[in-house]
């Protein structure tokens, strides 16, 4: 067992908290979709792991999660998809930059990149679930975990 299985749960738990807690979703899953949403969801899977830096005994990481937001694209009025969009991913922006904790399961989020890149960043598209289509926004969340594994000698 790593260092890390212990704290993955926590961590997800963490990132998904500000989701729940905005209002603005009917619901926020811990896991990719497989069936379509009634109109808005957030949901927030692993996109990708690999090593943030190095020591001489332990090996930090940084997790890419993914957040993203969902909303029907043939909803009504259509030209308000965007701006809601944009309006939820700036709010999910804020509060990953703002006052948020990991609560000592992981270093930060890291906002800017500046461990080996991906910063936070948002980009959209469309995505069919269920035979419905979807405007979404897909937020990258790099989270840094220091001492993730041991390197052995």
């Amino acid at each position: 067992m790593t260092l890390l299985q212990d704290r993955v749960n926590a961590i997800i738990d963490r990132v998904v908290s500000p989701g729940m807690a905005s209002g603005l979703f009917d619901s926020v899953p811990q896991a990719e979709p497989m069936s379509a949403p009634y109109d808005t969801m957030y949901a927030v899977f692993v996109a990708g792991i690999g090593p943030a830096r190095s020591g001489l005994d332990m090996t930090s990481v940084k997790i890419t999660l993914t957040g993203r937001i969902h909303k029907r694209a043939l909803a009504y009025p259509r030209d308000l998809i965007d701006p809601w969009l944009l309006t939820a991913t700036a709010t999910m922006m804020a509060a990953y930059s703002e006052d948020f904790e990991l609560g000592g399961e992981a270093r930060m989020v890291d906002l800017l990149g500046a461990n080996n890149g991906g910063a936070l960043a948002g980009r959209a598209g469309h995505i069919t679930i269920d035979k419905t289509l979807f405007r979404i926004m897909d937020i990258t969340i790099p989270i840094i975990v220091n001492d993730a594994f041991t390197q052995a000698p």
